[in-house]
């Protein structure tokens, strides 16, 4: 069996969705690990004035590029931006490029979706599901195409406790749902998907399921492979340790963790994938691309490790110290939210307004506790997934591949990993310098002083309000002081017994 640099040799690839986050890192891998490839072309449609190759040339020149400028200095030549709208019909392809692209392309890769999850369902059936069906389409008029690659989710069948590696039938006809939802008005759509995505949190995960089907039923003779990725995260290894360019997923989690409340189950997992290019599939199949059933790894550690890092190396702009309070009760979450995120902003926003600056504080937290209930379903459940595929697929890779491709998660460092996940918010996505380091500690230490002083004036407020004017609240306050008295004597004798 030919190495995955040697299959990629002389080939010609078409990637969708480029300028997306996993779409970026595939690019950059295949070219730097593949350099035998021929080239490489991204559909991407014009945007805010932009030419598809003014903004190639713009997304080439970030830091995730470094490492292959380095090695390959022409390896812009390779890349070929083609104008194109996967909303459009025969996704706004011109004649000229359907004609190069039915002539060249070997392997294609769908990468493109909206991964907004309360996406409306028309907007999310529009580029999941029919821009899938526009892509296959247009792979069937290829005449050397050797693979189509799928991007879909580990989510797509999350209404299922044990997801196996196979395609699973939808509830409704994609087709029959297609024909309804164009004469449909909004209103009308709305009013029906909560019934028609099921026990399925949001139209994300149920419009992604329906791609995946469709493939399977219009592929034909194509080879298809289907790749499930679950959460996606910084770079494990490749380029480099921590790179991450965007907010979405935990990324935006982790940098607002100071004012983090998640309603969650402490056992719940959390998986990562590496995106790599090694699509290299012999038959049509499915691969799960998670971690849960190989190296766990659960919400109360991610906790630990993004407080710790974050406590070492403290973001310069930080509104309060890092802290993460996980629990499954709905009327301590609440009270969490109110004194932890809304009256310490309430009060932000006050002095900003009293020193004739913008209030923007409030509508920080209104935005994370949005996209806290977009993510609760997926930190408050567990799932099994079937990963036989991807062992057997690693299985396949001689020595080299392994380590040029190395997917292997059993191998990832998950406390080494979150640190460098951390570092890399912190310093690709908020551009912070280590040289800043000194004094964003300082502030930490302001923070905790801060929140020393207004717990000690809201125990003096309580005492004087509320316990110093009632006979019955005083004598329950020393009920429960002496208690703790009590409970520390007991406490530090055994503790000297025992020495």
């Amino acid at each position: 069996m030919v190495t995955i640099p040697e299959y990629y040799e002389g080939k010609n690839v078409l990637i969708t969705g480029a300028t997306g986050f996993m779409g970026k890192v595939l690019l950059e891998k295949l070219l730097r690990s593949c350099p035998g490839v021929k080239a490489v072309y991204v559909l991407v449609r014009q945007k805010s004035g932009h030419a598809p190759q003014a903004r190639i040339a713009d997304m080439i020149n970030c830091k995730l590029f470094d490492r292959l400028r380095d090695e390959q200095p022409d390896f812009a030549k390779k890349i070929v931006a083609v104008n194109s709208d996967l909303t459009l019909p025969e996704l706004d392809l011109s004649r000229e490029d359907q004609e190069v692209l039915a002539d060249c392309v070997n392997i294609v890769f769908h990468c493109a979706a909206t991964i907004r999850f309360n996406e409306p369902l028309k907007d999310a059936m529009q580029l999941n599901v029919l821009a899938t069906q526009k892509m296959v389409v247009l792979a069937h008029s290829m005449k050397h195409l050797e693979v189509f690659l799928h991007v879909s989710t580990a989510y797509a069948n999350c209404d299922r406790t044990l997801i196996e590696e196979v395609v699973y039938p939808p509830p409704v006809d994609y087709k029959k749902l297609i024909a309804s939802l164009e004469w449909m008005d909004d209103k009308l759509v709305s009013a029906m998907t909560p019934g028609l995505i099921g026990k399925r949190p949001n139209t994300y995960t149920y419009t992604k399921a329906m791609a995946e089907y469709l493939v399977q039923q219009e592929c034909g003779n194509l080879n298809v492979a289907i790749i499930r990725p679950s959460i996606v995260g910084a770079s494990w290894k490749e380029p480099f340790p921590g790179w991450i360019d965007n907010f979405n997923g935990p990324s935006g989690i982790f940098i607002a963790v100071s004012a983090l409340v998640k309603k969650n189950h402490s056992e719940t997992r959390t998986d990562a994938f590496t995106t790599l290019s090694t699509a290299w599939p012999k038959s049509i199949l499915v691969y799960n691309c998670t971690t849960g059933g190989i190296n766990p790894f659960h919400w109360g550690e991610v906790e630990y490790h993004v407080i710790s890092t974050f406590k070492r190396n403290p973001l310069e702009q930080a509104f309060r110290r890092p802290n993460v309070n996980l629990t499954t009760n709905h009327l301590i979450n609440q009270y969490w939210i109110a004194v932890s995120h809304k009256a310490p902003a309430f009060l932000y926003d006050l002095c900003l307004r009293m020193t004739g600056r913008e209030p923007r504080m409030m509508k920080t937290i209104t935005r994370l506790h949005k996209a806290m209930m977009v993510l609760e379903y997926f930190t408050s459940h567990s799932w099994v997934w079937n990963t036989d595929n991807v062992t057997m697929l690693m299985n396949q890779m001689d020595a080299d591949d392994k380590r040029t491709f190395n997917f292997d998660v059993r191998q990832l460092n998950w406390a080494e990993y979150m640190e460098n996940y951390c570092m890399g918010t912190k310093k690709y996505v908020l551009n912070e310098a280590e040289s800043g380091l000194p004094a964003a500690r300082k502030h930490l230490n302001k923070l905790r002083n801060i929140r020393y002083t207004f717990n000690t004036v809201l125990v003096v407020f309580i005492w004087r309000v509320f316990i110093a004017r009632s006979q019955m609240a005083r004598n329950i306050w020393y009920f429960v002081v002496s208690l703790c008295f009590k409970f520390l004597s007991y406490f530090r004798a055994s503790s000297t017994m025992k020495y």
